[in-house]
């Protein structure tokens, strides 16, 4: 039920956001607009200002929205209302109309990340764990406990403090798709050892698509956590074995385990020495134990990989650092987010059509009712980081070049302003139809990617 219920609640509040910003700027512009509606079909709810001329109307179906406007292309205009009449307005008055939508998410997305800036968030500290092998990390020997205090991208002339453990996967995301190089400037686990500067070739790893497999590649993967282990699937391997949640494990097969990181490595080497059981060290209420554990191989996002059933760490096992920004700052850090991950969203999309990436990054509505309703769960500074995020990939997503969409229309006057005259009825008919079946493709994709996920999770 919180699920349907987070739902429904970021879909009418992002469609909302949208179509008020159409409303808005048409308002601004002069056109009469006759109703703003969110959702589709048999109307629920009716309200117009007394002396308005705009209806209100909340609709059955929560999925869209949308602004009527006087316009002569789709019904009959009164004579003293033609002047007010969309399609009578100027080139810049049509289009700022259509882009004030998407804008409008973006400028919601900003907000988003403004307000959780503000109101502040306890994030992991910046402390690596333990790098992949053959990972850049490994290379440049970084331990599991060095901190990473700061960083600079090619080019920069200062290094960039890093608040927290975020702060350096967003700082190397952004600079491993842009094939930046990147120092870090660590001050390491071990009291003997001085504080360094360490080089990650980024450019050279090619990155195209930031996915599980490009950061495992990198090698800074998650924050340093204890060798715990957490909540126990009653079927799985780890029940199997005797394992139980707060179970610490100090080595395998002999070999000392530093951290959580290190801990899933071995896991999944298993898989690739053959099926003999693991001999696990561990620590359970003050005494050590030795069992024999054999992790089970699985099938997740189609790639199989070993696995115990059972979630490494228990809560709280990060050490974390509250990081909170003054009024100012914190605007600009959501400026900065959301235009970073508009970037990104473009890159990806550029990336996925030319084949340089997978189609599987594409989500659609189950993918977002899921995870509306593990962010309400966590609570209201996740809920609105995920509202930020789905905001902006609304905004993103509208100003695409697709005749059906927002851009469609921005693309339509950009040909009327170069050409001094608007596209044709008979070319706008064939450009929506084609719009019509690519959005239908993207809408189909994007579910069976959605249900590829959920019946891997189940």
């Amino acid at each position: 039920m919180l699920t349907l219920l987070a739902f429904i609640l970021t879909i009418g509040i992002l469609v909302t956001v949208h179509e008020w910003g159409h409303y808005r700027m048409a308002v601004a512009c002069g056109v009469k607009v006759l109703r703003f509606s969110v959702g589709f079909g048999k109307p629920l709810w009716r309200w117009r200002r007394p002396g308005g001329e705009t209806e209100f109307v909340l609709a059955a179906l929560p999925l869209g929205g949308y602004v009527r406007m006087a316009d002569e292309r789709e019904e009959a205009v009164a004579p003293e209302d033609r002047p007010r009449a969309f399609n009578n307005q100027s080139l810049s008055k049509r289009a700022a109309i259509v882009l004030a939508g998407p804008m409008a998410n973006l400028v919601l997305a900003v907000l988003c990340f403004a307000a959780v800036s503000w109101w502040g968030t306890e994030e992991p500290q910046a402390i690596v764990a333990t790098p992949p092998a053959a990972s850049l990390a490994e290379a440049v020997q970084l331990q599991p406990g060095d901190r990473i205090v700061a960083a600079r991208r090619s080019g920069a002339a200062d290094f960039a403090p890093l608040a927290s453990f975020e702060d350096l996967r967003w700082f190397i995301s952004r600079a491993a798709l842009r094939h930046q190089d990147v120092e870090l400037q660590v001050e390491p686990a071990a009291a003997d050892q001085t504080p360094r500067t360490v080089a990650l070739p980024l450019a050279a790893l090619h990155v195209q698509d930031l996915d599980a497999e490009a950061m495992q590649r990198i090698g800074i993967v998650a924050p340093l956590a204890p060798a715990m282990i957490g909540e126990v699937l009653p079927d799985g391997a780890a029940a199997a074995a005797g394992l139980r949640t707060g179970d610490v494990v100090q080595s395998i097969d002999g070999e000392p385990v530093p951290d959580a990181e290190g801990l899933l490595l071995r896991i999944r080497s298993a898989g690739q020495e053959g099926a003999l059981p693991q001999i696990w060290q561990i620590v359970r209420d003050g005494q050590s134990l030795q069992l024999p554990v054999s992790p089970r191989m699985v099938v997740r996002d189609g790639q199989q990989r070993a696995e115990i059933g059972a979630r490494i760490g228990g809560s709280g096992r990060y050490a974390t650092v509250l990081v909170r920004r003054g009024p100012i700052e914190g605007l600009l850090r959501g400026a900065e987010r959301t235009w970073d991950m508009a970037l990104l969203t473009v890159t990806m999309l550029g990336r996925m059509l030319v084949g340089e990436a997978s189609l599987q990054n594409l989500s659609g509505p189950l993918t977002i009712a899921h995870y509306a309703g593990q962010s309400a769960s966590l609570g209201a500074v996740q809920f609105l980081e995920f509202l930020a995020v789905v905001s902006l990939s609304l905004g993103v997503l509208n100003l695409l070049p697709l005749p059906v969409l927002d851009g469609g229309h921005l693309m339509y006057y950009l040909w009327e302003a170069v050409s001094g005259r608007p596209v044709s009825d008979v070319w706008m008919e064939r450009l929506q139809r084609l719009g019509i079946a690519a959005l239908l493709m993207l809408m189909a994709l994007a579910l069976f990617n959605d249900v590829a996920r959920l019946s891997d999770r189940f």
